[in-house]
């Protein structure tokens, strides 16, 4: 992968501190909503639907119930991919239409696996509305690494770990890229 030339990573969680920080996300989702009545978990696609996934697996394992998952597709909600070379304002790219998903009234648990700027949770919650009206939006995310640009939080943070612009946080799955990692990804000068 092109990012990780040049450059340097440092590991910042393996597969037992994954297991454990999305252990206590799922433990918070359950206790800030008095339960797991309700709850629609939507992963961003990529990597947010594993993730989702394995939340409802965890609530499933304390509470006894099935907890519904969906992924979301946000591509045509994003804002910055007339910025990107060669691509065309998402008004005008042609993508198969986001699957319906029953958002009404529902309590969402937006899933992803770091939270950086905040534009690909306004992107989520555009498509979430598109939708229906939920009862809340609520954030899970495996990692925070800050540097906000939108006035939006995370709800439930499995890490936060302050990066510079320059440093990247990559995460990798089992389901995605056959291993659980969370590493620091550093450019190295030269």
């Amino acid at each position: 992968m092109k990012e990780l030339e040049n450059s340097v990573s440092v590991g910042l969680m393996d597969a037992e501190g994954m297991r454990r920080a999305l252990t206590r996300i799922a433990h918070e989702i359950l206790e800030h909503n008095d339960g797991a009545q309700g709850i629609l978990l939507l992963g961003i696609r990529t990597r947010g639907g594993p993730i989702a996934q394995r939340i409802a697996a965890l609530i499933k394992r304390v509470e006894g119930t099935d907890v519904p998952v969906s992924e979301l597709d946000i591509t045509r909600y994003r804002d910055d991919r007339d910025q990107q070379a060669g691509d065309k304002p998402a008004e005008t790219t042609s993508r198969e239409p986001q699957p319906k998903i029953d958002v009404a009234g529902k309590r969402i648990v937006l899933v992803d696996d770091v939270f950086f700027a905040g534009r690909t949770v306004r992107a989520a919650i555009d498509a979430i509305m598109d939708m229906g009206r939920p009862a809340n939006i609520q954030l899970a995310v495996l990692v925070d690494r800050g540097h906000r640009e939108l006035p939006i939080r995370a709800d439930y943070v499995g890490k936060n770990v302050p990066t510079a612009l320059t440093e990247r946080i990559r995460v990798r799955l089992v389901e995605t890229d056959g291993v659980d990692e969370v590493l620091l990804v550093r450019k190295q000068a030269g």
